[in-house]
């Protein structure tokens, strides 16, 4: 037997609740013993650090007893039966108020409900008011039926474990599957493409975006199973074999890439190559989640035919512009190294110089929106 009493007492609250057949159970075998033995009383006791508990009983109507009272005590403590045939002259139990006062107990004898993991939870005991002996007969019943005592309580036990890990795996189960309604709900919302295929391009799993495009693009209804090589751009599958096979080797990859170029279904794609692994981390996929960025593209495009069109006005501005301005310049530096007498020379100076000034500030205006329009584009 196992003596470390706080996984003693681990082991008895196993068999504190029972279930109602196996209590009737119990209750038929302590009848049986009890006729065997010839005793008025039959137990099957659990002993925990301070109740004795009675889970089937015969000749009594208690239902437990405080550990300091009990002659169980002594029985756990050993491997065979414990026999006191008289226990008035019982040191360990002569003084015991259930020996010196009701119901004067005088017989008693026990076998050690003994679990298969070692630890001695109670007993299998019988109780006479008259000192008295078991015969050899009644012994060996005694420890046979203690046996059965244990194992139809293991049984109960077993049985309440499996129900509970079974409604453990139910709950487990309904979680898990909530979780991916969920996931699959959030999967099948996004306007993104998201495929995960195997190591031999065969589509594993996808969402409503990724269906709706093969269907729309190849005409194809996308299926578990199919091979992805299939239902792609012909102009693009080298491509899409060699980030799909950086990925195979562990390494995400992000590409732009146009896809269907020259048809009514060309569109941009942004794309992320993502290696899938298992538990042990081994790569088993790839997941390639795209994104359309045609309007982008298409906005970017109309941005730099804008910026070509502001550049060439601010080449006109800078040159065109500033040409006559320039001339007139020219002329007034020629007037006063001529020293020619004109009334109004200084008002000419005046005038175009300004003229001047305010072409600057347009071709610097126009230059500051060019360079703005490229940050956005660069964005």
């Amino acid at each position: 037997m196992n003596y470390n009493e706080q996984q003693r007492l681990t082991a008895v609250e196993r068999f504190k609740n029972l279930d109602e057949g196996i209590a009737t159970d119990l209750n038929d075998i302590v009848a049986l013993v009890s006729q065997i033995c010839g005793t008025p009383v039959a137990l099957v006791t659990l002993l925990d650090n301070e109740i004795q508990w009675f889970k089937a009983a015969v000749g009594t109507d208690i239902t437990n007893t405080p550990v300091g009272i009990s002659f169980c005590t002594t029985t756990i403590q050993q491997d065979g039966i414990n026999i006191i045939k008289d226990m008035e002259k019982d040191e360990r139990h002569s003084q015991n108020p259930l020996v010196t006062g009701n119901p004067n107990v005088r017989f008693y004898a026990g076998a050690p409900l003994i679990t298969k993991d070692g630890y001695a939870v109670g007993s299998l005991c019988v109780v006479d008011m008259q000192p008295r002996d078991l015969s050899q007969h009644q012994q060996k019943a005694l420890q046979v039926m203690s046996k059965q005592v244990v194992n139809l309580m293991e049984l109960n036990w077993g049985l309440k474990v499996m129900e509970d890990q079974r409604n453990k795996e139910l709950e487990q189960a309904e979680a898990i599957a909530e979780s991916e309604l969920k996931l699959k709900a959030i999967f099948d919302s996004s306007k993104d493409t998201h495929l995960l295929i195997d190591k031999n391009f065969e589509v594993m799993a996808f969402n409503k975006s990724a269906s709706s495009f093969i269907h729309t693009t190849y005409g194809h209804v996308l299926m578990n199973g199919d091979n992805l090589l299939d239902y792609s751009d012909p102009k693009i599958v080298g491509q899409l074999k060699k980030y799909c096979k950086a990925a195979m080797n562990g390494r995400s990859v992000k590409r732009e890439w146009h896809i269907m170029a020259g048809t009514p279904y060309s569109c941009w794609m942004n794309t992320t190559f993502v290696p899938v692994r298992n538990k042990t981390g081994e790569v088993i996929g790839v997941a390639l989640n795209s994104t359309d960025i045609t309007h982008h593209k298409k906005q970017e495009a109309y941005i730099n035919v804008q910026n070509e069109a502001l550049n060439r006005i601010a080449i006109i501005q800078s040159h065109e512009l500033r040409r006559p301005v320039a001339s007139l310049l020219g002329i007034m530096d020629l007037i006063k190294m001529e020293n020619v007498d004109f009334n109004y020379f200084d008002m000419m100076e005046l005038t175009v110089n300004e003229l001047d000034e305010k072409i600057r500030g347009i071709v610097k205006d126009s230059e500051n929106t060019l360079h703005g329009r490229h940050l956005a584009v660069v964005a």
